[in-house]
């Protein structure tokens, strides 16, 4: 059961932040937001942070609302957030003229995004160290696979 008031559609382990019409298309909104999916929160503010893209600083502000809805209006564990989603969605599209020669036009459109977050409290997962390349194995073969001597047929002493 939710909370009464939490948004339509979120279970109680969950928090988002909502920003509209932030100047910048969706394609490359969507470049940084799918770079901190599925991402724990701290870590995901980390890269974030030293992100060289433009637009990295508004999703982090919108992450860190995010944490921060989580932590105070749901009374979640902060060091257990993990970007659960991170949508873009298509905002406005300005359109504006530039002017071309022998007196023609062009259009050119300013696009707007929307970006939704929302952050869920579970255990991060962390991936398992691999030892060796792939394909490669440590394990020694068994006494069943090594070779015994082989007696050839036809020989006689």
């Amino acid at each position: 059961m939710s909370k009464p008031n939490a948004p339509r559609g979120l279970a109680d382990h969950e928090a988002q932040a909502i920003t509209r019409n932030m100047r910048i298309s969706p394609r490359k909104l969507n470049l940084v937001a799918a770079s901190i999916r599925n991402m724990p929160a701290g870590k995901a503010i980390a890269d974030l942070t030293f992100s060289k893209r433009r637009i990295a600083q508004q999703v982090k502000k919108t992450l860190e609302s995010a944490v921060a809805n989580a932590e105070n209006n749901h009374q979640l564990d902060v060091d257990k957030l993990v970007v659960k989603l991170a949508e873009v969605g298509r905002g406005i599209v300005m359109k504006r003229f530039h002017a071309r020669g022998r007196g023609r036009s062009a259009t050119v459109e300013k696009w707007f995004s929307h970006l939704k977050i929302v952050v869920a409290e579970r255990e991060p997962v962390e991936k398992p160290k691999r030892d060796t390349k792939p394909g490669h194995s440590k394990a020694k073969p068994s006494a069943a696979k090594s070779k015994a001597p082989v007696e050839q047929a036809g020989e006689t002493a």
